[in-house]
């Protein structure tokens, strides 16, 4: 039996008939769904998310769970959702779990990948029963769309005779022209100060557990001016004498998880010490290990997850 992760965009058909025609034995269907965008957008993606979670059942006779990603441009909190989703469906079943990226924004599509490579890296148990998979469309109907709104538009220029009509058909012209010379977005949507949103494109490696105390206090304290300070704070936190033989373990941990190894920490060069924090890999590893998914609101009739 299967469970299946799909995060909802603006699809339906590509995200339900394939396993309907290829006949998969879906046993459980995690639908996401976004928050972001025009109240339009949003009201539509969660139509849409309804309607394949009733179909899923229907059809397939399927459990269904549907969750809300408050940001599909966030990349690390989808990783996050992604890997715990992961994580905790592996757990719960014995079957395997399949992975959609075929909608939703890329970074979202982007984070679920990555999410679920790290997981087979980290669990080679489990490798084979982890699958991502992408479905393509038959068509586009924007496309089919454009074509009938020129035609339209075509037909109202030619017997507009007010300024109502004339404005609308102008307005439908501009769309057309827009389309044909730019395709189907417009412009490009501003992150912070930039319009370019990096992803982090390293898999997780295996952790060992004291490397795991290494990289959990680094996150709780941002930053440590030395290693020496950090291996103080880490024995003081752990109950141990902060020793030579301590000091000497945390720094073998460092340097194993540092630049020159799995990469999960930066370091720079101040004096004599090196001022020591997370890589960005580093703060997605401690974030996917640190948090869980949010829980069900029994009062909730469409039985919504949101994450926290």
């Amino acid at each position: 039996m299967e469970t299946h992760i799909i995060p909802v965009g603006f699809d339906y058909d590509r995200l339900i008939a394939p396993l309907v025609r290829d006949r998969h034995a879906v046993e459980r269907v995690v639908l996401l769904e976004g928050s972001v965008g025009s109240a339009e957008n949003v009201a539509y993606s969660q139509r849409l998310t309804a309607r394949l979670r009733s179909d899923f059942e229907t059809l397939l006779g399927a459990e269904t769970q549907r969750i809300t990603l408050d940001d599909v441009y966030d990349h690390d909190a989808a990783f996050s959702t992604a890997f715990t989703l992961i994580s905790e469906e592996l757990q719960r079943s014995p079957g395997d779990v399949w992975v959609n990226i075929s909608s939703m924004p890329r970074p979202v599509s982007f984070a679920f990948a990555t999410a679920a490579h790290s997981i087979m890296v980290e669990a080679a148990a489990d490798r084979d029963r982890i699958h991502v998979y992408y479905t393509a469309p038959d068509r586009y109907l924007e496309t089919e769309l454009a074509e009938q709104l020129q035609r339209v538009t075509g037909r109202l220029t030619a017997v507009a005779d007010d300024r109502e009509s004339e404005a609308v058909a102008a307005e439908a012209r501009r769309i057309i022209d827009a389309f044909e010379a730019g395709g189907t977005t417009v412009g490009a949507k501003l992150f912070g100060d930039s319009h370019l949103l990096e992803l982090p494109i390293a898999a997780f490696s295996p952790v060992k557990p004291f490397e795991e105390l290494v990289l959990f206090k680094l996150g709780a304290i941002q930053e440590a001016a030395s290693v020496s300070e950090l291996a103080e704070r880490l024995a003081a936190e752990l109950g141990e004498s902060y020793t030579d033989a301590f000091r000497s373990k945390v720094l073998y941990s460092v340097d194993r998880l540092g630049p020159e190894g799995k990469g999960y920490i930066d370091q720079k060069a101040e004096g004599n010490s090196y001022r020591t924090r997370l890589s960005p890999i580093g703060e997605l590893w401690v974030r996917s290990h640190s948090s869980g998914v949010g829980t069900l609101d029994d009062d909730d009739e469409e039985g919504e997850h949101r994450r926290q």
